[in-house]
């Protein structure tokens, strides 16, 4: 499977980035995480490093320019390797510039891989879920408990509630994903390539259903 490119979409609370990490894993794919390239990029001071830190710190959306191009530079450290992009494209005007990046490199997407999960579920995921402040350890009242309720069971922690899995917030960040995120699966559909997958079973199902379809 090496040499495959991959793109996993999905809405908050539908846990593609779990399932993006496993199948990376699977598959010997490189993980090119969005938040992860940012902060990274961040932390090393690089030119693009530096202009998205800027936007970073004043709450803003880094702009697509900046963006692509820290994708650009992963794509050219990657080479010919394969990966599975987690959190990009997000918009329409993001995958038209990926088709165009990956154009110029005599490459393609292979698969595109939509986790599809009903809001009401997610909204019942995410206004459950609890982490750790001290380790990021992340658990759920309903699915992943604790041996001691309300004690991360990695380091003891009392668990809090994110502000933005508060019921309300889950939602806006439901429609703002459903509004960008629309015109996304459109595009990829009309090019053949998406392939959903019912993000309402456990972790491993989903992962042996990605797995079964991608070979």
């Amino acid at each position: 499977m090496a040499g495959k490119h991959i793109v996993i979409l999905g809405p908050p609370g539908s846990g593609k980035g779990t399932q993006a990490v496993r199948i990376a894993e699977e598959l010997d794919l490189r993980h090119l995480s969005t938040g992860d390239i940012l902060r990274d990029a961040v932390a090393g001071k690089t030119p693009l490093g530096r202009q998205a830190e800027d936007y970073m710190k004043q709450g803003a959306l880094v702009p697509d320019d900046v963006v692509l191009g820290l994708i650009n530079e992963e794509l050219e450290v990657i080479g010919n390797g394969g990966w599975i992009l987690d959190g990009f494209p997000r918009t329409l005007v993001q995958a038209e510039a990926l088709s165009e990046m990956l154009e110029a490199r005599s490459h393609r997407i292979d698969h595109v891989l939509l986790i599809d999960v009903d809001p009401e579920v997610i909204v019942e995921r995410l206004t459950s879920r609890l982490v750790c402040p001290n380790c990021n350890a992340v658990y759920n009242l309903d699915s992943i408990k604790t041996a001691v309720p309300g004690a991360c069971d990695v380091c003891g922690t009392e668990l809090v509630k994110r502000p933005d899995d508060e019921e309300e917030t889950v939602r806006q960040r439901l429609r703002v994903y459903e509004e960008q995120t629309s015109p996304l699966v459109v595009f990829y559909e009309g090019k053949g390539g998406l392939i959903r997958i019912n993000g309402a079973s456990g972790i491993e199902e989903i992962t042996a259903e990605i797995l079964r379809v991608l070979k």
